[in-house]
């Protein structure tokens, strides 16, 4: 088998995971326990936050350990939104028609329940934003700029920094979910000017249910969850330890490594696009050319069902994807193939593959091969 499907989960480290056995085994305590076994287990999460903070270059009271992405895109938008009604009547929120479904189906509650209006921001056909955008956007009533680092189906990488400083120049605050960027792109939260970013540990080798929301300084952040004051009052629950670990070691060494990799990685990315390209002439790729993420090569086949093309992929061994994993069994066409100016039927015959650090030469060039059979094979039997 020939995994590319990484975009929506990644193989634990080994590292990640010898780091987080000790706190499901021996030292198992609950970190607001007052013994010797939960002081234990306190100090390691009180490690693992100074960690990340070191990873993200902020300071550890600025880091949130949640249950995932979707967690940390909930309470960002949710926390950082109803905050700022503190300040005031429900404002304007912006974000982007191309976001994950947390963040799309986020502002549509607060839309709904709490009376916030919200403009999605357009794209090009490649999928980026573009700064004339955002400001012609921004009002003076706008609480809140939500715009992911990079997509999780066709890889295309926002102009972070730009965007966000021009939001901070707006007097709105920002925040990006990153949880596609993890252990490829900079995630230094000074330099990208963010006042909130969201991790989730499932995508850069931590164990799913464990992700990270950085938010800046003392902004008014209103909780989802109510109950013990975990978190310092952002987030109650008894903390996971052993996946707050598992988290700060895999950031850590995701992006000690990231430079290198990234570039390996993307090399092959390249040689997978141009064989493709080449091999199957209908084929297209979707996303922008170049600034895109490391690993994703997002192409829709027209003539041809992208399910289809899955099936005979995954019977030549290679495993990858349609789209958003969060989204899978659904027959509606890519949101975000469409905001991006496709067909609903051109968006239905969407494949995305996923590269990983250990993807070979050979498996490229393998699963090049083989998407030239799928698709034929699939067009031979009327799509």
């Amino acid at each position: 088998m020939i995994y590319l499907d990484n975009a929506a989960t990644t193989p634990v480290r080994r590292e990640a995971l010898e780091a987080m056995w000790p706190f499901l085994t021996g030292s198992f305590g609950n970190p607001s326990s007052h013994h010797r076994v939960g002081e234990a287990a306190a100090a390691a999460l009180t490690q693992a936050r100074q960690s990340v903070a070191r990873s993200l270059g902020c300071r550890p009271g600025d880091v949130i350990f949640t249950s995932g992405g979707t967690e940390s895109d909930n309470l960002a938008i949710k926390g950082l939104a109803l905050g700022s009604l503190r300040d005031g009547a429900p404002g304007h929120l912006i974000t982007t028609a191309i976001e994950h479904e947390a963040v799309l189906e986020t502002v549509d509650y607060l839309h709904r329940l709490h009376g916030f209006e919200v403009t999605f921001l357009p794209t090009d056909a490649l999928g980026r934003v573009q700064a004339d955008a955002l400001r012609q956007a921004l009002r003076p009533n706008t609480r809140l700029v939500s715009v992911h680092y990079a997509n999780n189906e066709v890889g295309t990488v926002q102009p972070i920094a730009d965007l966000a400083a021009i939001t901070r120049a707006a007097g709105a605050l920002f925040h990006t979910d990153a949880v596609q960027a993890g252990g490829w792109l900079p995630l230094d939260v000074t330099a990208l000017g963010v006042d909130a970013l969201s991790l989730s540990g499932h995508k850069l080798g931590a164990p799913p249910g464990i992700g990270v929301l950085f938010v800046r300084g003392r902004l008014p952040l209103e909780p989802l969850l109510h109950g013990g004051g975990q978190e310092r009052g952002k987030r109650s629950g008894t903390e996971n330890v052993a996946g707050a670990v598992a988290f700060a070691v895999a950031l850590e060494l995701s992006l000690r490594e990231r430079s290198e990799r990234a570039a390996r990685v993307a090399h092959r990315r390249d040689e997978f696009i141009a064989t493709v390209l080449t091999q199957s002439p209908t084929a297209r790729l979707t996303g922008h050319p170049t600034e895109r993420l490391p690993g994703t090569a997002s192409f829709v086949f027209p003539g041809t069902s992208g399910e289809a093309v899955l099936l005979e992929l995954e019977q030549r061994g290679i495993v990858c994807s349609s789209g958003s994993a969060c989204a899978a069994g659904s027959s509606e066409p890519s949101h975000v193939l469409t905001a991006m100016g496709l067909s609903a039927e051109i968006a239905q015959t969407a494949v995305r593959f996923t590269l990983s650090a250990s993807t070979t030469a050979e498996e490229v060039a393998l699963a090049a091969a083989s998407v030239h059979d799928a698709v034929a094979a699939v067009q031979r039997l009327g799509g």
